[in-house]
């Protein structure tokens, strides 16, 4: 470390929202290939192919509505285990995350997704494996909830301050580009199906890109030994013992009492997607327009995290506090454009219709479809903005990964609370239009509770005492 980087530190410590930290000292970056090894954007980068591989299968599976299948309800009560297991343990893996570290916590989540896509293809081989569904998705619940509990953290601690909203979009649109691709290889592998389910060649594709996404948190960087591009170095990850960690979760909310007003939005956060997917996408379309709406669905989220993270969140000429009241007023618009929208489609049909042997389904060539799959775009362009600014408020409370792995571990909890009770009862067969109903109550709420936090949490700068437990 130079002594006049120290010297210039010392006299202007935490004065810039560009330097995206007030820690004491500015170290050298690595020169040659390491420079470009251990920059924060390539092993963002990396962290969101590995996301890509697992969760972006997930989402490209459950995104055709039914995981693929005819019959939605195994994949609904596998869904409902998915949460309910994700919810109990997402609310200590950031303990878990603390104790063994953000990469070896990473690959121990990537496992349960080849599991669960495994699970499918063995139900198509043996139709009455459904059992097999559910049990994997229970498993599934566990390893999500490390995987993204060591994705927030890392994602959340590698940006400064001034770069948070970059980065949530870059990661957001890589992820992203796994339910595009698995999307674009539902459709084409299906296009002239009848049979309105996916053949096993799907479900081995997506096997085979889910192993090798569990490989890939070995050639990954240790966050340890990375440094910002403001020079500042990303805290040393705390490895205490389990009885240390666990106290922590009730000091981060001791401490910080406010992110309990961001738990609605926490739980809204995955509500919708099964209204989207299984009462809309499922139950409406033949099984190539769901490929091609899935399709459109996530390449729409690429462009709508871009455009509310960088043009908006990052906007440096705005002060911080502005622009996240600026992020709030947009995405609390979004929320009553496309559930307005949604509504009029919600109120023609209902589930025993739609459920009927027969039934007829909206398929690309028809006329009415055009619109439709307009809807799907703009709730894709909703949830990529919802994501992107429930990340982007809590990297604004904190720079710490230790710190920041507690939050998303509350964030995933609550999330997955509110994901199995809506997929629970999607597997009860509630009507359509309750559940639609309850997603757009819920989205409306989760935005009013955050406005408190939002007017009086977030600050121009992330203070000292905030960056540790």
């Amino acid at each position: 470390m130079s002594d006049a980087q120290t010297e210039i530190e010392k006299l202007g410590s935490g004065s810039s929202e560009d330097s995206g930290s007030q820690r004491a000292e500015i170290f050298d970056r690595p020169t040659g290939w390491r420079a470009y090894y251990y920059h924060p954007i390539a092993q963002l980068s990396m962290l969101g192919f590995v996301c890509f591989m697992c969760p972006g299968m997930f989402n490209a599976l459950g995104g055709l509505g039914g995981g693929g299948q005819v019959n939605s309800t195994d994949q609904a009560n596998a869904n409902a285990g998915v949460y309910a297991t994700f919810a109990f343990f997402g609310f200590f893996s950031g303990s878990v995350n603390n104790v063994l570290g953000p990469r070896r916590t990473l690959m121990l989540g990537t496992w349960g997704y080849s599991l669960y896509i495994a699970s499918f293809l063995a139900v198509n081989i043996h139709p009455g494996a459904g059992a097999f569904v559910v049990a994997s998705g229970a498993i599934l619940g566990v390893c999500a909830a490390f995987l993204w509990t060591a994705q927030g953290s890392l994602m959340m601690s590698y940006p400064t301050e001034a770069q948070k909203g970059m980065y949530i979009s870059i990661f957001w649109a890589i992820f992203n580009l796994g339910g595009v691709f698995g999307s674009a290889v539902a459709f084409g592998l299906n296009f002239k199906s009848t049979a309105n389910s996916v053949g096993n060649g799907t479900y081995v594709g997506f096997l085979i890109l889910t192993l090798i996404g569990v490989f890939l948190p070995l050639l990954m960087a240790d966050p340890d030994k990375m440094v910002r591009t403001d020079g500042t170095r990303v805290n040393l990850v705390r490895h205490p013992s389990w009885k240390t960690e666990f106290l922590s979760l009730f000091i981060a909310l001791k401490t910080d009492p406010w992110v309990l007003l961001l738990f609605p939005m926490f739980a809204a956060s995955n509500y919708f997607y099964t209204w989207q997917f299984n009462d809309y996408n499922g139950a409406l379309f033949t099984i190539r327009a769901r490929g091609l709406n899935n399709f459109m669905y996530w390449t729409s989220q690429i462009f709508g995290s871009v455009f509310i993270g960088y043009f908006v969140l990052d906007q440096t000429k705005v002060r911080r506090r502005v622009r996240a009241f600026y992020g709030w007023i947009l995405v609390f618009f979004m929320i009553f454009v496309v559930h307005v929208w949604a509504y009029f489609y919600q109120k023609t049909y209902t589930r025993p219709e739609e459920t009927a042997k027969g039934a007829y389904k909206i398929d690309i060539y028809d006329s009415n479809y055009t619109a439709h799959i307009w809807l799907m775009i703009f709730y894709g362009f909703l949830d990529s903005m919802w994501q992107t600014y429930a990340y982007w408020l809590m990297g604004a409370m904190s720079n710490d990964p230790a710190k920041l792995a507690v939050f998303t571990g509350f964030y995933k909890s609550m999330q997955s609370v509110g994901a199995a009770s809506v997929w629970a009862a999607d597997g009860a067969s509630a009507p359509y239009m309750n559940i639609f109903l309850s997603t757009w109550c819920l989205t409306v709420a989760g935005m009013i509770f955050a406005a408190p936090m939002v007017y009086v949490r977030v600050t121009d700068h992330t203070d000292i005492e905030d960056e540790v437990l």
